[in-house]
C-alpha cells in the first residue's frame, strides 16, 4: 500500500512538472508580447567553459520593466550570481544589474509524504529606460552539475 501511495505521489509531481514546463514553453512562443526576452537552460557543465566558469550571452532588450523567472530544483546551484551590462547605441550611460540569488527550498507536507519546491530569492525585477544590447553573465559558483532555467520576461 505504501509503495502504491509513493508511486502515485511521484506520478503527480511528474505531471505537475510537465505542466509547468509546458506552460513555460507555450509562453515563450505565444507571440503576444508575453514571451521571454531571454532564456537559458543551464544543465550541461560545458555551457560554462567559454565563460571561465560562468555562462555568458549577448542579447537585445527593449525599453520596459522585466522580471527574472527561474525553474530550479534541489540540485541547482545554491547561489546564482547574475550580472548584466548594457551597450547603449548612443552616449547615454549603460544599463547595469547585479544580484546574488540564493536558492530556497520550501517544504510541503501531506499526510503521507513531504516534498519541496524551489525558488531563488533576490531582486528579480528591473527596468530599462532605453533599449540596448545586453551582456549577461551567470555564475553558479562552481556548481555546474545542477540544472536551472533562467528567463527574463517583460512584466
Amino acid at each position: 500500500m505504501r509503495r502504491a501511495a509513493l508511486g502515485a505521489i511521484a506520478a503527480g509531481v511528474a505531471v505537475a512538472v510537465l505542466l509547468v514546463l509546458r506552460a513555460v514553453a507555450s509562453d515563450t512562443t505565444d507571440g503576444g508580447g508575453q514571451g521571454f526576452a531571454f532564456h537559458a537552460r543551464l544543465a550541461d557543465p560545458a555551457m560554462y567553459e567559454e565563460g571561465g566558469g560562468s555562462y555568458a550571452e549577448t542579447f537585445e532588450l527593449a525599453t520596459g520593466t522585466y522580471t527574472f523567472v527561474f525553474i530550479p530544483n534541489g540540485d541547482s546551484p545554491r547561489t546564482l550570481s547574475i550580472a548584466m551590462e548594457g551597450r547603449p547605441a548612443g552616449p547615454e550611460p549603460p544599463f547595469s544589474f547585479r544580484e546574488d540569488f540564493e536558492l530556497e527550498g520550501t517544504s510541503h507536507k501531506t499526510p503521507i509524504s513531504e516534498y519541496y519546491t524551489w525558488d531563488y530569492l533576490g531582486q528579480k525585477e528591473f527596468s530599462l529606460d532605453r533599449g540596448q544590447e545586453i551582456d549577461v553573465s551567470i555564475d553558479p559558483h562552481g556548481n555546474v552539475l545542477g540544472p536551472v532555467s533562467v528567463m527574463i520576461k517583460l512584466v
